[in-house]
């Protein structure tokens, strides 16, 4: 794979999970839970910003991010346009990012280790990417199941590759 593989569908990805976000029908509903469902399309918005700010940008960019995982986790009640516009940072920390990667950084080791080993820097990126589009598939299934009548997304279109 090539760094512009990568950059592409995490930045598809990240544009779907902003339009899921924004067809909510209000900030409450973003943050409803439901039974059988650990996390709110609020929480998993905001943890898949944090995560790809972080790995991406900070880990592997260079940007100074500073995660707070915890509060990804935590935070409630947030209005869907600052939702939006933390994946809007997100997006940015992945197009800064891979504007300066090199395709010879893809076979380096990932610059920290990952559940205690070090990992070759592209199947670090797959990860990242598939975690995203997992958590994208999550937030879809939670608005629907929230909001019946919100919409269609357009989630992980192959006219966006």
């Amino acid at each position: 794979m090539h760094k512009d593989d990568f950059r592409v569908v995490m930045l598809r990805d990240l544009r779907a999970v902003a339009r899921e976000v924004s067809l909510y029908p209000s900030d409450d509903a973003l943050w409803a839970t439901m039974p059988g469902l650990a996390n709110s399309g609020g929480t998993l918005a905001l943890h898949l910003a944090g995560n790809l700010q972080h790995f991406v940008g900070g880990v592997l960019g260079g940007s100074g991010y500073v995660r707070d995982r915890e509060a990804e986790f935590a935070t409630r009640g947030r209005a869907r346009s600052e939702v939006v516009a933390e994946l809007e940072r997100a997006q940015r920390a992945v197009e800064r990012t891979f504007d300066a990667l090199s395709e010879a950084r893809l076979g380096d080791e990932f610059p920290v280790e990952l559940a205690g080993r070090r990992i070759v820097t592209s199947r670090v990126l797959l990860h990242l990417a598939t975690h995203l589009t997992y958590h994208l598939g999550q937030i879809d299934y939670h608005r629907r199941l929230v909001a019946p009548e919100s919409g269609v997304a357009g989630t992980v279109a192959l006219a966006e590759l």
